[in-house]
């Protein structure tokens, strides 16, 4: 792999400080981190700053802040995160008229700067936001993601640690669907040190674990107030972007175009899918029991609805 990779961050906020401080540290390339003109200072003031954690550490990456697409142009990876974030007793779907405006401004420059990047959307509601991002750039398949899976999995995966007083590390779970109050997590196929979750916990446990996964940024929403997760969907995204950086193959829950998959043809859901330096290199089609079936037609009902609500 010859020279750096350049990293696109559009939106300086909460969750793109939070990327550009990863990426430095993973040492994942270069960053340029991006906002609207009002937000000069605060994007040039956080490269600024990390570029001075950088020096504490030892990281080689750098990061620029910048108001001008010029700046973001042939990035490799771009994740955006630009948008309204949740308020209390909002829904994702609320946001997505003012956000839709965002995503058509953002997806036209990164089709005009960055035709060749791998793309991961952050921003919500997810499901309707990636498909738009895909319909305006009229980009491949594989080189558009939504990041929604791997935040929504670590938030079960979380409660049933905590639940059970075992290591992160040794829980194996998996969350599909929309992201949602309709999001899947599948029970049968999520382990802890390879035994069945469902033999750890009684199914009343589990149920409130479910519930409480699928509303998981509705309660930090409700915590926080004035906005919503960062330091989880920061990470997650990252997650992405590493696997595509390095090749690494990794399996991880996305929002992917489906083409027949899981019965679902010409929408973004997620499903467990392989990234790598081809970017969604393959989605994995699990073999899901009628009631599994039934939950993730239901999720897609939902995204459905909130798609065919995008005019574009």
């Amino acid at each position: 792999m010859g020279g750096k990779k350049k990293i696109g961050l559009i939106g300086g906020g909460q969750i793109g400080g939070n990327l550009a401080l990863l990426s430095v540290q993973k040492q994942l390339g270069d960053v340029v981190l991006y906002d609207i003109p009002a937000a000069d200072g605060l994007v040039k003031g956080k490269a600024l700053d990390i570029n001075q954690l950088a020096a504490v550490d030892g990281y080689d990456c750098r990061v620029t802040g910048t108001t001008d697409w010029k700046d973001v142009a042939g990035s490799d990876v771009v994740i955006i995160t630009a948008g309204m974030p949740r308020k209390p007793g909002m829904t994702r779907e609320d946001l997505l008229e003012v956000n839709l405006k965002i995503m058509k401004d953002v997806a036209a420059n990164i089709k005009a700067h960055c035709p060749n990047a791998f793309v991961i959307n952050v921003a919500n509601p997810l499901d309707a936001m990636v498909y738009a991002l895909f319909k305006i750039t009229g980009f491949r398949k594989n080189q558009v993601v939504g990041m929604a899976g791997v935040l929504d999995t670590a938030r079960f995966k979380f409660f049933v640690a905590e639940a059970l007083n075992v290591s992160m590390r040794d829980i194996e779970a998996l969350v599909l669907g929309g992201h949602g109050d309709d999001m899947v997590p599948l029970l049968r196929h999520s382990t802890v040190g390879g035994v069945p979750l469902t033999q750890m916990l009684p199914k009343e446990k589990l149920d409130a674990i479910v519930d409480r996964t699928r509303k998981g940024g509705g309660e930090l929403v409700a915590l926080y107030k004035t906005g919503s997760a960062y330091f989880g969907p920061a990470a997650s995204a990252i997650a992405m972007a590493e696997s595509f950086v390095f090749d690494r193959k990794r399996v991880l829950p996305g929002a992917a175009f489906l083409e027949g998959q899981y019965g679902i043809n010409g929408f973004f859901m997620g499903v467990p899918l392989q990234i790598g330096a081809g970017g969604v290199e393959k989605i994995i089609e699990l073999e899901l029991d009628a009631a599994e079936k039934a939950e993730m037609q239901k999720s897609f009902t939902s995204v459905k609805k909130t798609v065919d609500e995008v005019k574009l």
